[in-house]
């Protein structure tokens, strides 16, 4: 199996993580231009996240962003904690509410650590929360990280 090797620049160990370690938070405020481009990239043209009439007939405030756009936000949050210096072994997410244009805020929190054929796997516990604060979007990640032992 490959592992991710931390050289001399690694910035996060598996020693330096601890359960209840805060992840860095993802701000952001996004607006219907924002999932007009994704519905580009993605090949979601779904009127009803782009266009406010069809997304008021189906009985919704204002157009609804994308769940796999929010999938994404959250593995930014994970990915920018690690780095070059892991990998996310797993991922998974649950869609729990709609979420509309305005801020969102991702966060992220290490929940537990253990070594695993000789791996330093640290379990994380995420979500995107609205502008109420409400997590509309849970979800888990396991990560590896390098253990200092092994350089």
């Amino acid at each position: 199996m490959h592992r991710p090797s931390p050289g001399k620049l690694a910035a996060l160990w598996y020693e330096d993580v601890q359960p209840g370690d805060e992840l860095p938070s993802l701000e952001l405020t996004p607006d219907t231009r924002q999932l007009v481009m994704y519905a580009g990239a993605s090949g979601d043209f779904q009127p009803i996240h782009y266009d406010k009439d069809v997304a008021r007939k189906a009985g919704h405030d204002s157009v609804i962003i994308h769940g796999a756009l929010k999938s994404a936000w959250l593995a930014q949050v994970v990915t920018d904690w690690l780095g070059d210096s892991g990998w996310m072994r797993e991922f998974s997410v649950q869609y729990r509410g709609i979420d509309y244009i305005g801020k969102k805020t991702c966060r992220g929190r290490v929940t537990g650590k253990r070594i695993e054929d000789d791996a330093g796997l640290v379990e994380i516990e995420l979500g995107l929360e609205d502008d109420s604060g409400a997590v509309t979007t849970p979800a888990t990640a396991v990560v590896e990280l390098p253990r200092s032992d092994d350089a």
